[in-house]
């Protein structure tokens, strides 16, 4: 009998936990597969750890992985998915925002034999700017990047095995696991499903902030295009340049026009500061992701566990 693994990285989640295996054991136990429930304590200051172990001294399909501090969701994900054993895993939150009534066609999708199984959920119950923002981003990554990002597609999703070796052959630090999705192709089934608020009536976890960082993350992993506009850049206010001096100089010697005075010259330099200063910054950002990439650091160190790395042979 087949195995399905359920990952759920967990932050701060105590309140969540215990209502998320008993949702999780309900939607799995109909299923014709043997099945585990692998939490991946990414650090939590509260207490999410003492949850999840009580679970696992109960319940022998409950697994776990504690990280010795918070490390990113990136992170939790990448070690949920090297230990998991399954021949196919799920990825969910642990808030509940990620209905677990869906996980039975998420299955189905996998008995057809597609390799990812995506939930995509629908923008119901976002306000209008972060609606609006979404779908300015998404427009934005996908003229600039080389892979195809779809609004409302995250991590819900089902993996098979093949899928998740996929992802673990990838060895880069600085991960945005939404892009190497796209980025491995494989088979691919999509469902839809309504936006769902966390289970302890608070709204979600990420700032607007952590947004706009993480939205950076994703145009900066995929690609050197920003680069190259930096460079189109330059030499689109270089030609500009070159086009206002032949102007003014026209002016000056056919028109008798006086050389405009101290604004212009402040206007050019705060023009070409800005520019500047954006392509430093995007450059800055590849050169630290480089820096990041050669110290070869682990993306996250283990402080206990039930499970070892999932070896296939």
């Amino acid at each position: 009998m087949k195995l399905i693994s359920i990952v759920v990285p967990a932050y701060n989640e105590e309140e969540n936990i215990s209502s998320m295996y008993i949702k999780l054991a309900q939607e799995l136990e109909p299923l014709p597969y043997r099945y585990e429930i692998l939490f991946i304590n990414d650090g939590s200051r509260d207490g999410t750890l003492q949850e999840i172990l009580a679970l696992s001294e109960a319940h022998d399909c409950v697994k776990y992985i504690s990280l010795t501090r918070n490390f990113g969701k990136e992170a939790a994900m990448l070690a949920g998915l090297k230990r998991c054993k399954g021949d196919a895993a799920i990825l969910m939150d642990s808030d509940l925002q990620h209905p677990p009534h869906l996980i039975g066609e998420l299955v189905q999708g996998f008995e057809e034999g597609f390799h990812q199984v995506v939930a995509k959920r629908s923008r119901t119950g976002d306000s209008k700017f972060r609606s609006l923002f979404s779908s300015l981003y998404y427009r934005v990554i996908n003229a600039i990047t080389d892979v195809d990002f779809v609004d409302g597609e995250g991590d819900f999703r089902l993996l098979s095995r093949k899928a998740i070796n996929s992802l673990l052959a990838l060895s880069e630090t600085n991960r945005f696991s939404k892009g190497l999705y796209s980025w491995i192709g494989l088979s691919k089934k999509i469902i839809s499903y309504e936006n769902v608020l966390r289970a302890d009536g608070q709204e979600s976890k990420w700032s607007f902030g952590g947004l706009i960082n993480y939205g950076i993350d994703g145009i900066i992993s995929f690609n050197t295009k920003p680069l190259r506009i930096c460079f189109y850049t330059g030499f689109l206010v270089l030609f500009l340049s070159l086009l206002y001096i032949g102007v003014t100089f026209y002016q000056i010697m056919k028109e008798g026009i006086g050389a405009p005075g101290y604004f212009t010259t402040i206007t050019a330099i705060l023009v070409l500061g800005g520019i500047q200063l954006i392509s430093l910054g995007v450059i800055g950002e590849y050169i630290g992701r480089i820096y990041n990439e050669t110290k070869r650091r682990p993306s996250y160190l283990v402080d206990i566990s039930n499970v070892d790395e999932y070896d296939e042979r």
